[in-house]
């Protein structure tokens, strides 16, 4: 590796550094797909300057945690801290949607029968010989 090389790793891994102000975990346990959404506080002073390109991001549209990474070309713990900071603040949100929500309002609030069949499917796959409940018709 050249000198030049190992100066810029070296001043990339400084930077994570102090972006996180040494911080190596964050406070919250947030997931690769964590969907954040920009929330009504604001970030405390002194953030780094890629919190507010987070909430400009968040504010477009939802974000997962994996997207925000790789938009802002940080490491994903790097930016977990950042986003946990945002979280604190309420500058972002976790939104929590029902897993059944539908785009059609007057859709069920239920599973699909297409889904809850795959999961019969999958389940007499695996338990073949499992008691056998009658079909419902």
């Amino acid at each position: 590796m050249t000198t030049h090389g190992r100066a810029a790793e070296d001043s990339t891994f400084v930077r994570t550094y102090t972006l996180t102000r040494g911080r190596t975990k964050p406070r919250h346990f947030l997931s690769l797909e964590t969907v954040l959404d920009a929330g009504p506080g604001r970030p405390g002073p002194g953030q780094a300057e890629e919190c507010e390109e987070i909430l400009t991001l968040c504010r477009e549209r939802r974000h997962s945690v994996t997207e925000l990474a790789g938009r802002l070309g940080r490491p994903v713990t790097a930016v977990k801290i950042l986003v946990s900071d945002l979280l604190d603040a309420d500058a972002l949100v976790v939104p929590v949607t029902s897993p059944y929500a539908a785009a059609d309002a007057d859709a069920d609030a239920g599973p699909s029968p297409q889904l809850l069949a795959a999961l019969s499917a999958g389940l007499k796959r695996k338990w073949p010989d499992a008691i056998a409940y009658p079909q419902a018709g």
